[in-house]
This record gives C-alpha cells, sequence and structure tokens, in this order.
C-alpha cells in the first residue's frame, strides 16, 4: 500500500497500536478428555447395568441348569429301577419326592414346602397350559398316593414328569 495514499482511518489504528499494549489472540487451550462430559458417564451406567443384568441372569440360567441336570438323570435312574420292579406304589412315591425335591430347590420354601392336595397339583400345573396335574394323569399323586393298590399308567406318568422338568429349565416360578 502507497503510504502516501493512507487513508485517516488507517493512521488511526496505527496510532493507536503504537499507543495501546495489545497482545496477539490467544487460543484456548485443547479440551481436555478427563472429565468425561455427562452423556458419557450416562452411558458408562447404561452398560454397567446391561453388564450386571446379563450375569445376573447367566448366573440364575446356571443354577437352574445345575439342578435341572440332576433331576433329569435321577428321573432316568427311576425310570430304569421302574422297569426293573414294576411296583407302581414305590414309582408314584420316588416320583412324588423328587417333585417335591425340584419345588423346594427351585422356590421359595415358603410358597412350596406347605403345599398338599389340589394347591399341590396346581402348583406342579404352572407353566403347562394343559394342566395334567389337576385334572389328568397327574392326579395319581394324590388320588392314588395312600391306596393298598395303585393303578396308573406309566409311561403317561413318567412322560410327564419329563415334561414338567423340561418346562421347569426353561420358565422360573
Amino acid at each position: 500500500m502507497n503510504p502516501d495514499l493512507a487513508t485517516p482511518a488507517d493512521a488511526m489504528a496505527q496510532s493507536l497500536s503504537e499507543a495501546l499494549p495489545l497482545r496477539d489472540i490467544v487460543l484456548p487451550e485443547r479440551i481436555s478428555w478427563w472429565p468425561p462430559a455427562p452423556g458419557w458417564w450416562l452411558l458408562l451406567l447404561v452398560l454397567l447395568v446391561i453388564a450386571a443384568v446379563s450375569i445376573w441372569l447367566w448366573r440364575r440360567h446356571q443354577q437352574r441348569q445345575h439342578i435341572i441336570r440332576p433331576a433329569q438323570q435321577m428321573l432316568q435312574q427311576i425310570e430304569r429301577r421302574f422297569a426293573r420292579h414294576g411296583d407302581s406304589r414305590q414309582l408314584l412315591q420316588e416320583l412324588s419326592a423328587l417333585l417335591r425335591q425340584i419345588a423346594l430347590n427351585r422356590s421359595p420354601r415358603e410358597q412350596v414346602a406347605g403345599l398338599v392336595g389340589d394347591r399341590w397339583l396346581q402348583w406342579l400345573d404352572q407353566g403347562l397350559d394343559d394342566k395334567p396335574f389337576s385334572t389328568g394323569i397327574g392326579r395319581v399323586f394324590t388320588d392314588q398316593a395312600y391306596r393298598p393298590i395303585v393303578e396308573i399308567d406309566s409311561t403317561q406318568l413318567l412322560n410327564l414328569c419329563h415334561r414338567w422338568l423340561t418346562t421347569k429349565s426353561q420358565v422360573s416360578n
């Protein structure tokens, strides 16, 4: 720019800059990564909750399987013993004891321990749509338990117990 052609505004700006102690523009410091913004804290909290729920569900599943697998093995042993001795009364007693033991292990004792008769059969029917204990072959657990001669369809009863165990391994009470 030609100094002879300087405008009065340029002259005034130059005189001000000489008179005022101005400094260059200073940029702010870079934004630190710590502490994170509130959104990151919320995301961390959500991830922790998801992890905790996942661990809880996994442990519950493992615990359920820890009970069901041995119960299925015991049911197979009962089946094999029945094939050898053919005693319907003993089969009924062993199945009843097994169902009660599983129920006490899977549900709160206060809920299950005192159940007898129709209330026990209704509890066993939970999760089974056709109510086979209250209205089907499962009634033998209350009807035939104390009779001198027990007449049951052992195959159907054993199948019902297998089905009940399978249902209990999939759903919780």
